[in-house]
C-alpha cells in the first residue's frame, strides 16, 4: 500500500503545486500592488506598512488559486475610524474597480492580472495576544508557518488542502464549516506530513486536541504531538481542538463541526485503505428534474414539504446561521404537530431559499389524543374535566389512572401548519424572519418537484446522500 499511495499523492502533487510560471505571474503581481499601497500610504498622515498574507504569502497555495490577501499595518494607538478609513482610500486607490466589503470592519477587494486581491486595514501590535481586531493576529500566522514549513511540508499542504476540497471540508465559512487554510498548515506541520496526518485521522476520538507551542502546560513547555495533551486540558467544547500557537485564547478549529471531522475521518480511511486519485477530485451529483425528484420521493414512499421564499440580502457567513435556525425551528415545528421528520436540509442561491423537511406522514388524524393528570391528583385532575367536559371531541374519559381526552387536530397536513402564522412562533434569524414576513410559498408532496429547476443538484445530493 506504501508505493501505490506515495504513487497517488506524487500524481496529485504535480496537479497542485504551481508551476514555474505560475510563481512567477503572482511575483509580478504582488510587487507591483505592494509598490501602489506604499505610494498611497506615502500620501497619507501616518506610518504604515504592507504584508502579503495567507496561502500565497507562505508558499501553500494550490495551482489555479488565484487569491492574494495584503494586509496594510497601521500603529495600534491609531483611532478606529482612521484605520477605517485610510484603510478604504489606499484600497480605492490601489484597485479603483475594487468593491468593499465588510468583516469586522470594511476592506476592499477587486482583481488585478487575473488575481483576486483582498486589501485589508489591520493594526500593527506587538503580538497576536494584542489584538485590536481579528485580523491583527494574521501577519502572526504567516510568520509563524514561514519559519517552519519547509518546501517538501508546503507541497504536503497542497496536497492536503486538495483531498480536503475533494470531500467537502475545506473552508471556515460558516456554509462549510471546515477546515480554514490556516488551520490545514498546522495539522500537517503538527503530524510532519499529509500522510501521517490523515494515517492518524482515522483512529482520531474527538474531542481531539493539540497545543503545538505547550501554552495550555506551561510545566512541560513541550509542543504537542496530538498524545501529549487531551482536550480535558485545554478550555474548549469542541470536536477539533488545535490552539493557536500565536494566541492561546484562540481553537483555530473552532468553526470546524462534527460532521466536518466525522467525513475527514470517513474519506481518510478510505484513501488509506484503497489509495486513488479520484479521491482528490471534486465532484457533485447530476441534477435531476422535477419528475425525478417526484419519482425519488415516491419511491421513499415519504413526503416532502418546504417553504421557499426570496433570499436575504446577507453575506454567506451571515445567511447560513440564520438559515439553519430556521431549519431547526421549522422541524421543532413539524415534530411538536406529530409530522415525523425523517430528514431536512436548507438550499439558497442569490435569489430564493427554500427550507425542505421529508416527513414520514402525509396526513394526521382528525383528532389528537392529550393525557391529563391522574385522577387521584384531585386538584389538577378536577381542573383538567372541568376544562375540557363538552369541548373536546372526545372524552374526558379514564384510560388506567388518567384523565384523557381526544381533541380535534388543528392542521391535519404539514402544508397547512406551515402556512399559518404557527410558522413565526418558532426561531429564526432576523434576516429570515423578515423576508417571511413579506412572503413566502409552502410546497408539499409532488408540488417539491417544482424547486428542481433552481436546486436540481442540491436535491440529488440530498436524494442519493454520501459521506
Amino acid at each position: 500500500m506504501g508505493d501505490e499511495f506515495d504513487a497517488v499523492v506524487a500524481t496529485v502533487r504535480e496537479r497542485a503545486d504551481p508551476d514555474r510560471e505560475e510563481r512567477a505571474q503572482l511575483h509580478e503581481a504582488v510587487e507591483t500592488l505592494t509598490a501602489r499601497i506604499e505610494a498611497a500610504i506615502e500620501a497619507l498622515p501616518v506610518e504604515a506598512d504592507v504584508v502579503q498574507v495567507g496561502s500565497t504569502a507562505r508558499g501553500t497555495w494550490i495551482s489555479g488559486d488565484r487569491d492574494v490577501d495584503l494586509f496594510v499595518r497601521f500603529p495600534p494607538g491609531l483611532p478606529r475610524e482612521q484605520l477605517e478609513d485610510y484603510g478604504l482610500r489606499i484600497g480605492h486607490e490601489v484597485l479603483p474597480d475594487g468593491r468593499e466589503e465588510y468583516a469586522e470592519h470594511p476592506y476592499v477587494v477587486g482583481e488585478f492580472d487575473g488575481f483576486d486581491v483582498d486589501l485589508v486595514p489591520c493594526y500593527a501590535v506587538e503580538d497576536a495576544t494584542a489584538i485590536q481586531s481579528a485580523v491583527d493576529r494574521t501577519p502572526f500566522h504567516t510568520e509563524y508557518l514561514n519559519e517552519r514549513l519547509d518546501d517538501n511540508l508546503a507541497a504536503d499542504v497542497r496536497v492536503c488542502k486538495q483531498f480536503l476540497t475533494a470531500i467537502g471540508v475545506y473552508g471556515s465559512d460558516l456554509r462549510t464549516r471546515g477546515f480554514s487554510g490556516y488551520l490545514t498548515e498546522l495539522l500537517v506541520l503538527e503530524y510532519g506530513g499529509f500522510r501521517p496526518f490523515v494515517e492518524a485521522a482515522t483512529d482520531w476520538h474527538p474531542p481531539v486536541a493539540f497545543d503545538p507551542e505547550a501554552h495550555g502546560r506551561r510545566e512541560t513547555a513541550q509542543p504537542s504531538r496530538n498524545e501529549d495533551v487531551t482536550a480535558s486540558d485545554l478550555p474548549f467544547d469542541d470536536p477539533l481542538i488545535v490552539i493557536d500557537p500565536t494566541d492561546p485564547e484562540r481553537n483555530v478549529a473552532a468553526v470546524c463541526s462534527e460532521e466536518s471531522v466525522a467525513r475527514l475521518q470517513h474519506y481518510a480511511r478510505e484513501l488509506v485503505t484503497d489509495p486513488r486519485v479520484e479521491l482528490f477530485e471534486s465532484s457533485e451529483p447530476a441534477p435531476l428534474d422535477a419528475d425525478e425528484v417526484r419519482d425519488a420521493f415516491d419511491r421513499r414512499g415519504t413526503t416532502p414539504v418546504a417553504i421557499g421564499f426570496e433570499t436575504p440580502d446577507l453575506v454567506e457567513d451571515d445567511l447560513y446561521p440564520q438559515l439553519e435556525k430556521s431549519r431547526a425551528g421549522v422541524v421543532g415545528l413539524l415534530e411538536r404537530h406529530e409530522f415525523d421528520v425523517l430528514r431536512s436540509t436548507a438550499v439558497s442561491d442569490d435569489d430564493r431559499t427554500a427550507v425542505l423537511a421529508e416527513l414520514g406522514v402525509t396526513e394526521r388524524p382528525a383528532v389528537q389524543r392529550h393525557e391529563g393528570p391522574p385522577v387521584h391528583v384531585r386538584e389538577h385532575a378536577a381542573n383538567f374535566f372541568e376544562r375540557y367536559d363538552g369541548a373536546a371531541a372526545a372524552g374526558p374519559f379514564v384510560d388506567g389512572d388518567r384523565y384523557v381526552v381526544e381533541r380535534e387536530r388543528e392542521f391535519r397536513t404539514a402544508a397547512a401548519l406551515l402556512d399559518s402564522d404557527a410558522i413565526f412562533e418558532v426561531g429564526h434569524g432576523a434576516a429570515v424572519e423578515r423576508q417571511l414576513g413579506a412572503s413566502y410559498r409552502v410546497y408539499q408532496g409532488r408540488e417539491v418537484g417544482t424547486l428542481a429547476e433552481r436546486f436540481g443538484v442540491e436535491l440529488a445530493a440530498y436524494l442519493e446522500p454520501t459521506p
